[in-house]
């Protein structure tokens, strides 16, 4: 189960290498232990995140893609407008 207090970030998409589109995106929690979940026991969780994540992109963009994901702590980033306003919401929209 994933944490409901997580963001996702696509970092940069890049021009395709070796046929495939590469995407890097950076998943958001606010606590340490939020992000001991997303990764999972030995990096399992994050694997089958990424897989599922890939093939939903793959499908909607109707090419290969080599996607790369990263966890990241942000504390109470949903609280802070000027994180909120650097990963692309606006603050007041949110209200």
């Amino acid at each position: 189960e994933v944490p409901h207090a997580t963001a996702v970030v696509v970092d940069r998409m890049r021009d395709r290498e070796g046929g495939k589109l590469q995407v890097e995106a950076t998943i958001y929690v606010e606590r340490p232990g939020q992000k001991g979940i997303i990764i999972g026991k030995k990096g399992q969780m994050l694997k089958q995140i990424g897989i599922a994540a890939r093939q939903e992109i793959e499908a909607l963009l109707g090419e290969k893609v080599n996607l790369r994901l990263w966890v990241k702590v942000q504390k109470n980033w949903r609280s802070d407008p000027a994180f909120l306003k650097s990963i692309g919401y606006n603050a007041k929209e949110l209200r």
